[in-house]
């Protein structure tokens, strides 16, 4: 290095602490701003998502179900848990749809069930979150025969899990290699129903209002 170049660089002068914190602070504001941005952006869309694969799941657990809506539960203790009602074309009440999560092998399991109030039995389940063990705990969502067990699953007495085939109608043949995992699903419904059964409306909420199709007729005026 010669001299002159020596000089020039001793010249230079290094950035100040405050300059290099602003620089922080203005990039971190704009990328703030961005996030900030996107999520407005995607909230809705996120949330339409969510609400229209809730409506399936709860209309696949109330065989039939073609509408729903929400029904507000509150116990003795003031606390609220949300609900589904089903209803055919004909608005016919079918039976609720409820939520249960309780801890499985890996993680909470989450899952909504069908209950047809008159018959006092669960007539559907579908797991909605699980993290459980690939080609074993998840068997509680693609083992069509372990879902099928909750199609017509007498809740009095209450369920329990057994090995080596389910004799009674309140019986729930246990996975092989996961029991755990069939045990927290009846577990959940269990729990949801021990808690929440007996704050059911007496009578069945009426159907959601079908919103009528507008019948004003324009009238279109012919040129001569």
């Amino acid at each position: 290095m010669t001299v002159q170049e020596l000089t020039i660089s001793a010249g230079k002068k290094e950035p100040s602490s405050f300059r290099l914190v602003a620089t922080l602070g203005i990039a971190g504001m704009l990328s703030g701003i961005a996030l900030a941005g996107v999520y407005e952006i995607t909230k809705p869309i996120i949330e339409a998502n969510n609400l229209r694969e809730l409506k399936q799941a709860v209309l696949e657990v109330v065989p039939g179900g073609q509408t729903m809506q929400e029904v507000d539960l509150v116990n003795d203790a003031g606390e609220h848990k949300i609900i589904y009602a089903a209803y055919d074309d004909d608005g016919t009440f079918l039976g609720y749809a409820i939520e249960g999560a309780t801890p499985g092998f890996a993680d909470i399991i989450r899952l909504l069930y069908g209950y047809d109030h008159q018959r006092n039995l669960v007539i559907g389940m579908k797991v909605l979150e699980s993290l459980e063990t690939p080609g074993l705990g998840d068997k509680i969502i693609k083992d069509e025969a372990f879902v099928a067990q909750f199609s017509d699953l007498a809740i009095d007495p209450t369920p329990v899990v057994v090995k080596d085939g389910a004799d009674a109608d309140h019986e729930v043949d246990a996975i092989t290699g996961a029991t755990i995992s069939t045990k927290a699903v009846v577990k959940a419904i269990n729990q949801a129903n021990e808690q929440w059964l007996e704050y059911l409306p007496e009578t069945p909420p009426d159907p959601p209002a079908v919103e009528e199709p507008d019948s004003t007729i324009e009238t279109v005026e012919e040129d001569d």
